[in-house]
């Protein structure tokens, strides 16, 4: 007879925001952010809501860049919108200024290894926060758009009380390819706070890092064995995309979204991170084979074309696909990496000397130094 995990629901969560705080803050004030940090790789008129943001804050922003991002265009464009915009590019100075993680090392040439540098990013602008001596920092993603910027002040005073406070992504929801298709299929899918709109508190949260993975935010979110202390308040906005123009969108999400909805399905239950074991995993992976295959099967009744249903079949099978290989030791065995990433991090973070006072532009450009550096002398 088979039994089931009792941390495990037989079904898909469509929701996880009863883990989160409704938070208000009925007078304003005046912003305590020090500074918004962008990570972009796109051509610099995708930096244009963020640089408008600063501007109507009157908050400096750092530029993260890389691939079509760049340095010099992102600064021209804050020069002529009346902003301060430092940039640097990331291309090299990511594997010089941050530990060699253990999670980055276990995928590492496997079909599960993660390209994106955005994760890195993040990192990097919480180590320039330990830097500069910045307390509350403001992740912002290049497709995002705040429509009040009130509700950003809003969201970093609330972190008085909160490690983070993140914004309801609105107009396009903030989802995975395979929770797009749940929801334009007739599930009731709901989103939750991320690093596309979110204060932090640099001052309690510097154990937690953003490892290379999808929902790499979700997992920064955590502490040792469950959700910090996080709330959502306010609105962003984010652009418009095709989520099944590409079916390696969904292969590529896959590891990082059954991970990730597999840990929380536990934080729903009142179970803790370390409680997700070898038997959990194994009831978990097929509970995601079965929610992917129950898409599928509706996708059939979707509105849209057939040449769009095509896509998203399409991509699901990707999904699906991918998600037939994730192994439920590999599951645990990340976790367990995860963790003793989170010591290790926490070691460089107490490591880097702080430097009150400084120059944010000279301390960017020591780092490139120390880049360019470390590149010559291997």
């Amino acid at each position: 007879m088979t039994t089931t995990h009792p941390a495990v629901s037989r079904s898909h969560h469509n929701s996880h925001l009863a883990l989160l705080e409704l938070a208000t803050v009925v007078d304003t004030g005046p912003s305590s952010i020090d500074a918004i940090v962008v990570p972009t790789a796109r051509p610099v008129e995708n930096l244009r809501r963020a640089v408008a943001l600063a501007r109507d804050l009157n908050r400096p922003l750092v530029a993260l860049c890389s691939r079509r991002a760049s340095v010099e265009d992102s600064v021209l464009l804050g020069k002529k919108m009346g902003v301060t915009v430092s940039a640097v590019d990331t291309t090299t100075i990511l594997d010089k200024v941050l530990p060699p993680f253990s999670t980055t090392r276990l995928l590492r040439n496997t079909e599960f290894a993660h390209s994106s540098d955005t994760g890195g990013k993040r990192n990097l602008a919480l180590l320039l926060a330990r830097l500069m001596g910045w307390q509350r920092i403001v992740f912002m993603d290049d497709d995002i758009k705040v429509p009040d910027p009130g509700d950003l002040v809003r969201a970093s005073q609330l972190l008085d009380r909160y490690t983070a406070v993140g914004l309801q992504i609105s107009r396009f929801p903030d989802n995975s390819v395979v929770c797009h298709a749940h929801r334009e299929t007739g599930g009731a899918q709901r989103t939750f706070i991320g690093a596309g709109a979110l204060a932090v508190d640099t001052t309690s949260s510097m154990s937690s890092f953003f490892p290379a993975i999808y929902n790499e935010d979700w997992f920064f979110l955590l502490d040792d064995e469950r959700l910090s202390p996080v709330a959502i308040t306010g609105v962003a906005r984010q652009k418009r995309y095709n989520p099944y123009a590409d079916q390696r969108r969904a292969r590529y999400e896959e590891f990082g979204d059954c991970l990730a909805e597999g840990v929380f399905f536990q934080l729903d239950a009142g179970k803790s991170v370390g409680a997700a074991d070898e038997e959990f995993w194994t009831e978990y992976l097929g509970i995601r084979l079965a929610f992917i295959d129950d898409v599928m099967s509706r996708v059939g009744s979707a509105a849209k074309s057939a040449t769009e249903k095509k896509r998203m079949v399409d991509a699901l099978r990707a999904a699906r696909d991918r998600c037939e290989i994730i192994k439920p030791q590999l599951c645990v065995d990340y976790l367990r990496a995860w963790q003793d990433d989170r010591e290790k991090w926490r070691q460089h973070v107490e490591d880097t000397v702080a430097q009150p006072g400084a120059e944010l532009d000279k301390v960017l450009s020591g780092l490139t130094l120390l880049s360019s550096s470390c590149r010559t002398s291997t």
